[in-house]
């Protein structure tokens, strides 16, 4: 992993270059409808939500939101450029949200949704597959949700 690289919150300035990113993952990440969702998801309903630059572009974003009184962490809207796909900055941005959930002991569960195509990711970093929703964001993208309970001290 590159030194240059560094995570910071997301800013509105930063709305623009992160839909260009999402659509270039369109069709074989996400589906085309899930744009608008994106966009939604950025002006009304970001909690913490950062994106990870290189040589001060944007590269990767991800963000965490919250359930259940508080006591559920979601990781929400995830993605990398797809020229950065495979070089760790999905796992350095699970990283950061995690580090920042440890520091909040009232959490006694992360879960995550996601698609067939990303779930071993989260598989391989301790999260369980609990449910899965064939056709759930468009055909043939299914919902897999996950879920890692938190053990403190052995986080």
């Amino acid at each position: 992993m590159e030194k240059e690289i560094s995570i910071r919150p997301y800013a509105p300035q930063d709305k623009t270059p992160l839909l260009e990113i999402l659509r270039l993952l369109v069709p074989t990440y996400f589906a085309e409808e899930e744009i608008a969702d994106f966009d939604h998801y950025l002006d009304l309903e970001t909690e913490l939500y950062f994106v990870a630059e290189l040589h001060g572009k944007i590269v990767a974003a991800a963000g965490i939101n919250f359930h259940e009184a508080n006591k559920i962490a979601k990781l929400s809207w995830d993605f990398v450029h797809p020229a950065q796909h495979g070089k760790g900055f999905g796992t350095k941005m699970l990283q950061h949200r995690m580090d920042i959930i440890r520091c909040m002991t009232h959490i006694d569960a992360i879960s995550v949704r996601t698609s067939q195509l990303a779930f071993q990711f989260y598989k391989k970093n301790g999260f369980e597959l609990i449910d899965i929703q064939n056709d759930y964001w468009a055909p043939g993208f299914d919902m897999y949700k996950m879920i890692y309970h938190v053990r403190y001290g052995s986080f």
